[in-house]
């Protein structure tokens, strides 16, 4: 049998030598199946054309490797982000370039820049967003999470309702130590929307559980809320203690982010700057018909702003009165009891701020001003 030379090495003293090797003996070789057992599943793919490229630019042979060798690590890389992204339950993928922040007008990219890099999830820091619906708040989490997935950590998304019922339920059924897994081992924690739903009796609790445990083995946490945390959790979570307690762990080593500007999902029919044009005491308009410029009183709204002119007049007596007892009842509850009338609360509040007795000449001025005032608005 031949042998043909396939490289040439030096011995000893200097000299080249000729290495030879048995016809098809090494070369005869199934590079698919190889790649196949080593689970190089892009090299397999591609091989054949950068075998190609190696011979048409003239690459050596460690050019070829090279290039061989990244083109698996990027695809790899790529397949990891792609299968972490999936598993994190995002409702939707977007990422810091996206976000717009010339809405903002304290928010700047430069403030969340620790928050993009790897010392967010290796130092377990946390971060709040606080502001209105439609400011980008999930946007942003969703963002940060996305580059922590980038930097070669995992993470998962949830919503505060479906966390909270999901563990309530779990520890009605005894099993809140497993579900809490979930929750607790992922590197980065989105909670979203904190403060837009009811939750039940023991939301505080469940939550505490979660940030607990996390704030103990210092993992990353996000949450989204159109609260203040510090004073409305409480109320939205029903135990102000527990909620406190939340809040503080997670500012521990976490920040409070304001997202201020208009809402995003309506710039583009400017809903936002008609609400800045209008006034707060400013009517609704009912089926397009304008309000009257210089609106007319009712009778109604007429008439008891004339009773509360007179039992004000009226009050001027009650410095001069005061001694006497012949009446016990204040104006309001002489116009209740005389008149059986229903505002007798707005009138309480409104009409006798003295809140003192009066004598029966006091309420014969009211029965008289009422009966001037009601023949007046009955015409």
């Amino acid at each position: 049998m031949t042998r043909t030379p396939i490289a040439t090495a030096r011995t000893m003293d200097g000299s080249k030598k000729k290495r030879t090797r048995r016809d098809g003996a090494l070369f005869d070789i199934n590079l698919d199946e190889m790649f196949k057992r080593l689970h190089l599943a892009n090299a397999r793919r591609c091989w054949r054309d950068l075998v190609q490229r190696a011979e048409k630019d003239d690459w050596s042979h460690q050019e070829l490797l090279s290039v061989l060798v990244a083109e698996e690590v990027a695809h790899r890389s790529q397949t990891r982000i792609s299968r972490l992204s999936r598993k994190a339950c995002f409702p939707f993928l977007k990422t810091i370039d996206d976000f717009n922040f010339t809405y903002q007008s304290t928010l700047r990219q430069s403030m969340i820049g620790s928050y993009l890099s790897s010392d967010f999830v290796t130092d377990g820091r946390s971060l709040i967003l606080f502001g209105k619906t439609g400011r980008g708040k999930t946007h942003l989490a969703v963002a940060i999470a996305y580059r922590a997935i980038q930097n070669g950590f995992d993470a998962y998304f949830v919503t505060a309702a479906a966390l909270i019922d999901d563990l309530s339920r779990a520890s009605m059924e005894n099993r809140l130590s497993d579900a809490l897994s979930s929750y607790v081992h992922t590197d980065v924690l989105i909670v979203d929307e904190v403060g837009y739903l009811g939750y039940g009796p023991d939301a505080a609790n469940v939550l505490f559980h979660v940030v607990n445990e996390r704030h103990r083995k210092s993992k990353a946490m996000i949450f989204t809320t159109n609260k203040k945390p510090k004073a409305e959790w409480g109320r939205v979570l029903h135990d102000p203690d527990l909620a406190e307690a939340i809040v503080d762990r997670v500012l521990e080593r976490g920040r409070l982010i304001k997202l201020d500007g208009p809402s995003v999902r309506t710039l583009h029919i400017k809903l936002d700057e008609d609400d800045e044009g209008r006034s707060d005491d400013q009517a609704d308009r009912i089926s397009g018909i304008p309000q009257a410029d210089f609106p007319e009183p009712t009778t109604r709204l007429a008439f008891f702003e004339g009773m509360k002119r007179g039992a004000r007049h009226a009050c001027a007596f009650c410095d001069e009165l005061r001694s006497q007892s012949a009446a016990q009842a204040c104006h309001a509850d002489v116009l209740a009891q005389t008149f059986q009338d229903p505002l007798h609360g707005w009138l309480l509040d409104c009409c006798c701020p003295c809140q003192s007795s009066i004598n029966l000449i006091t309420k014969s001025y009211l029965v008289q001003y009422y009966v001037q005032s009601s023949s007046r608005f009955s015409k």
